[in-house]
């Protein structure tokens, strides 16, 4: 497909616009507990594949990760459970917000949406 002309230009849009959707959505997913940031480094991982630029971020961002790693497992117990902690506080307080205004979901059972609206000031 990358030797034809037609195909590799087909081919460069869709990498394009797959990339960019696993991007943006992994961004919207950020502050949500999960797999956010996986995705948007999945998101830069296709778009690397064809783009040079993209090739390099994967590279920084791989080598940022690895910094991070390499620190926290440096660090004291201490500090690795007051990082696990503030990670912890952070994602409680983004669900906490996120249930705030859009309100707790239809899967949660009767009796935990009312515990939750009656002790976490839903």
């Amino acid at each position: 497909m990358r030797n034809n002309p037609t195909t590799r230009h087909v081919l460069r849009a869709a990498v394009a616009v797959l990339g960019l959707v696993l991007v943006g959505g992994g961004l919207l997913l950020v502050p949500l507990p999960g797999p956010g940031w996986f995705i948007v480094i999945l998101g830069i991982a296709v778009w690397s594949s064809e783009f040079e630029p993209a090739a390099r971020l994967l590279e920084f961002v791989k080598d940022k990760v690895r910094q991070w790693d390499q620190w926290v497992r440096a660090q004291s117990r201490w500090t690795q459970a007051g990082v696990a902690l503030a990670t912890f506080a952070f994602v409680a307080a983004v669900l906490w917000g996120v249930t705030k205004v859009m309100g707790v979901p239809g899967i949660v059972p009767d009796g935990v949406a009312a515990w939750l609206h009656a002790n976490l000031w839903l």
